[in-house]
């Protein structure tokens, strides 16, 4: 009777013309290699998010797709939006 828990990143999305970056973390729990239970966190990266401690397949998207432009584009955005 072993228990086990692992953690998976199942899905990663690219969204909007800003390449926002959702993530799905699955936390998966098996008994004797038998799946008992599956529960979901999400987030979403924005080119500014410091992505160090993503893991390596979340990291490998976000540098794919945060090319300096739409860095600079965020940016333009995140400037043009007036405090609430």
């Amino acid at each position: 009777m072993a228990l086990a828990e692992s953690i998976e990143y199942d899905k990663i999305e690219i969204v909007s013309i800003y390449k926002a970056v959702h993530v799905r973390k699955a936390h998966v729990i098996k008994k004797d290699g038998v799946e008992l239970t599956r529960s979901f966190e999400r987030y979403v990266l924005h080119p500014d998010s410091d992505i160090s401690a993503e893991p390596a397949e979340v990291s490998a998207v976000c540098n794919a797709v945060w090319t300096d432009a739409v860095k600079e584009s965020w940016k333009t955005f995140l400037a043009s939006q007036s405090p609430v």
